[in-house]
């Protein structure tokens, strides 16, 4: 894949210790929803991540959390204006060509970044389309984009969000939503009666394997 220059527009607080990056398309670059791309900060490094935006929009944003490694200290610290490498778009993790046919995202904490690109586009198209999202966080503020889904759900036509926390109990601290681990129940509401969808899993990989089995 041939490298592209991209500049950095502004740098934006998600929640949790995320944050949003949004960088500049670079001419002529093209990607599919869910698809990543590798960021290189000079002597800070390289780094893997899967775009937030839809290819229709004008910028490529990615969102991480802000952990103490070199990359991602070098990556909080670029002012607006500065410059990074792009090389990609890659990955498989797409969603499929039949309308029609269900899709269940499930995700783990950041692991939601690939599904905002996806929800995005299917947003953008307007046409209806039957999408789960089963999103587990720690606690509500730690949520990465749960507003912003919270308003696709009144918008979007066949989009349900079922949102779980682990780290609180129902009702506290004012969250009225589910509580506790991904269980079979909430896999098996997620799944439905309809036809049979096809699942889409991310986050880490103790996650994963975990949805897995």
């Amino acid at each position: 894949m041939p490298a592209h220059e991209a500049r950095l527009a502004a740098a934006e607080p998600l929640s949790g210790g995320t944050s949003a990056f949004h960088f500049g398309k670079p001419a002529g670059f093209r990607f599919k929803p869910g698809q990543t791309i590798d960021l290189s900060l000079g002597e800070a490094g390289k780094h893997t991540f899967s775009l937030v935006s839809a290819p229709g929009e004008d910028r490529l944003t990615i969102a991480t959390r802000l952990r103490g490694s070199p990359f991602k200290r070098a990556l909080a610290a670029l002012a607006p204006g500065a410059t990074a490498t792009i090389e990609g778009p890659y990955g498989s993790l797409t969603l499929h060509g039949d309308a029609a046919r269900p899709a269940v995202l499930v995700a783990g904490g950041i692991g939601i970044t690939p599904f905002m690109s996806m929800l995005r586009h299917v947003a953008s198209q307007g046409v209806a389309r039957p999408i789960t999202l089963v999103y587990s966080n720690r606690r509500p503020e730690e949520a990465a984009f749960l507003g912003e889904l919270r308003r696709l759900e009144q918008r979007l036509p066949g989009f349900r969000l079922l949102p779980t926390m682990t780290g609180i109990a129902a009702g506290e601290d004012g969250w009225t939503g589910r509580a506790g681990r991904i269980d079979e129940a909430l896999l098996r509401e997620a799944v439905g009666q309809g036809a049979k969808p096809v699942c889409y899993v991310t986050g880490s990989p103790a996650f994963v394997a975990a949805l897995r089995r």
